[in-house]
This record gives C-alpha cells, sequence and structure tokens, in this order.
C-alpha cells in the first residue's frame, strides 16, 4: 500500500494528509464526497479533524478520569510497539510523557517537510485518551472541564514515528527535528 508524497500512514493504514482545495465559483455545484463546508473545502476522515490532528471516531467515555500523569507504572518500559516494524529507521521514547495530538502533528508536519516526497512516515501512536481543561479564570467546582482534546500516553521504548524511502542522513535529521516538536526524550533507531 503505496502512501501519496505529504501523506502518512497510521499503524499501516494510509491516510490523506488535508488538502485545501478553494470553494466552488458556483455555490450549487454538488460536493464531492467526503468533502466538508466553510470558507475553505477540505478532504475529511474520521481520524482527521479539520486542523489535521488525530482523534478517535467514537468514545466510550467523554472525559475520563485523570490517572497518575508521573509514577512507577509509566516509568516501566513499554512493552508494545518497541521495535521498527514498517520503516528504516524510527523514533523511540527514552522517557515518558503525554503526548497530544497537536504535538504529534507538528512532528508529522516536520518530518514529511524534511523528508521531502520520496519520504513515507509511519505514526506508530494514535491519541485516544481525552483531556479535559476548565476555561481561564473560572472558580474551583461547577463541575468537570470541558473536552479540550485527546493525548496518548508513551512510556519509555515505544517507538513513535518510523520513516522509509530516504538515506540514513536525512531520515536521522528528520526524526532528530521530529523529537524538537514532542514532550519527551528521545533516541534514533534503525531497523535490526
Amino acid at each position: 500500500m503505496n502512501c501519496a508524497p505529504g501523506g502518512a500512514r497510521l499503524a499501516n493504514k494510509v491516510f490523506p494528509v488535508p488538502r485545501l482545495i478553494p470553494r466552488p465559483s458556483n455555490p450549487r455545484e454538488p460536493l464531492a464526497a467526503g468533502i466538508g463546508r466553510g470558507k475553505f473545502y477540505s478532504y475529511s476522515l474520521a481520524l482527521v479533524n479539520k486542523f489535521g490532528m488525530l482523534f478517535p471516531k467514537k468514545v466510550k467515555h467523554r472525559k475520563w478520569q485523570r490517572d497518575r500523569a508521573y509514577g512507577a507504572r509509566l516509568l516501566r518500559p513499554d512493552t508494545r510497539g518497541t521495535i521498527v516494524s514498517f520503516g528504516s529507521f524510527g523514533i523511540k521514547a527514552t522517557s515518558q510523557a503525554r503526548v497530544r495530538s497537536n504535538q504529534i502533528e507538528a512532528a508529522r508536519k516536520a518530518l514529511t517537510r524534511s523528508l521531502g516526497k520520496n519520504g513515507r512516515v509511519w505514526i506508530r501512536i494514535f491519541p485516544d485518551r481525552p483531556f479535559t481543561a476548565k476555561a481561564a479564570e473560572v472558580g474551583m467546582g461547577k463541575g468537570k472541564g470541558d473536552l479540550a482534546g485527546y493525548e496518548f500516553e508513551v512510556r519509555p521504548g515505544r517507538v513513535i514515528f518510523e520513516v522509509d524511502g530516504v538515506t540514513e542522513a536525512i531520515a536521522r535529521e528528520s526524526l532528530r527535528k521530529a523529537g524538537t516538536k514532542l514532550p519527551l526524550k528521545t533516541r534514533i533507531v534503525a531497523r535490526r
């Protein structure tokens, strides 16, 4: 399954990066399937919102309890997703953090820009954990805050991105740039 330039793969599923296309000149002109409304139309998928960020199609519980952001369980190395499976090089977490969907998107953009047209990207994590936030200057109480977005709990050893189709020097530099966009310590690994 080939990935179009500028696209990304999510655990072996290809999804297009949203492309903005101008509004048709005739407002009565029928819209193509999968194109939404707005000043600009963009290709929309269930896994990518209008800002290009990942989020789940459907959730059982809209608001979760916070759980511990730091602790012994989160410092233990991850047991799943620890090897480079799809590409030639990957970026692996060496510390733990909760990575938000906008941080994943920022890292993906940095990767695809520096890889060029030949490079392919796989995103190995998916933000499925909702987090909430109360508005600024709101007092305590009066219920839990509104849904602010989605995040993924990364533990040490987890492969976050994988790349292929470029030289080792370009891949390492691209992954280094992507690592600066993430809130955790990372290292670049090659496929065994």
